[in-house]
């Protein structure tokens, strides 16, 4: 039975990789026609200048949306602030909505144009899955483990730590990856308030009708999400135990 299953696995695997390697192929002989490669190989310099500073803006955005999300989504689940927490979960699914070029130019208006306004309508328009996440992880722990834990002794600060954050890990990370993932692609919209980026090479390209310009900017920004993707969920699984892994 168990071989079955494997042998079912392996094939399904190996179809996913052919109908992937299929896709690839496609793909590549796409973007060869339309001038992709030709560009990419005669400005390797500002395609490499550009994704690092995509990269440079995606983490230091993702560092201040985990470092601001988290211990929010905790608060929201800690003594009085429980009766407000629908309330502030749909107040934060309310800005989810607003569009990210709404955010930003809002915060043109004090902030000025720059990487800077860029970074804070990444962090405001990415933050939402992390609180909601951390704080759903945190309410889905067993209370019989809650128990357990109050029962050996522990502080309030120890549950917390001890039980409830190893618990909800899962889900606490699933929503950074969504968070992150999405912040690659939005990231992109730096560049109409002079945040820099990929999105130069892709809204450059779109106004001089050049296709392998906007490729150059569109292909590694969706290889990034890609790749942030992929590090993420190996992350999980070094991280959260087989246990906690919900299917």
């Amino acid at each position: 039975m168990n071989e079955s299953v494997e042998v079912k696995e392996d094939r399904l695997g190996r179809l996913w990789m052919a109908m992937g390697l299929g896709f690839a192929f496609v793909a590549g002989a796409w973007c060869q026609q339309q001038g992709f490669f030709e560009f990419a190989l005669t400005h390797p310099g500002d395609v490499l200048r550009l994704t690092k500073q995509h990269i440079e803006m995606v983490v230091t955005a993702g560092a201040i949306a985990i470092g601001l999300g988290v211990p929010v989504g905790i608060l929201v689940t800690r003594g009085f602030m429980r009766r407000y927490k629908e309330i502030t979960l749909n107040l934060l699914g309310i800005c989810q909505t607003i569009p990210s070029l709404a955010i930003i130019a809002i915060a043109m208006g004090f902030l000025g144009i720059g990487v800077q306004t860029a970074i804070f309508g990444l962090v405001i328009y990415s933050i939402f899955p992390i609180i909601r996440n951390t704080a759903a992880g945190l309410a889905d722990v067993d209370p019989v483990l809650l128990d357990a834990g109050r029962g050996m002794g522990m502080t309030p600060w120890q549950v917390m730590v001890r039980v409830e954050i190893p618990n909800a890990i899962y889900i606490i990370l699933a929503g950074i990856r969504t968070s992150l993932v999405v912040m690659v692609g939005t990231a992109a919209v730096a560049f109409l308030i002079g945040g820099g980026g990929l999105g130069d090479l892709i809204f450059t390209g779109i106004a001089l009708v050049d296709p392998g310009l906007m490729l150059a900017g569109a292909v590694p920004t969706a290889l990034l999400a890609i790749l942030t993707n992929w590090l993420l969920s190996k992350l999980e699984k070094v991280i959260v135990s087989k246990g906690l892994i919900k299917t």
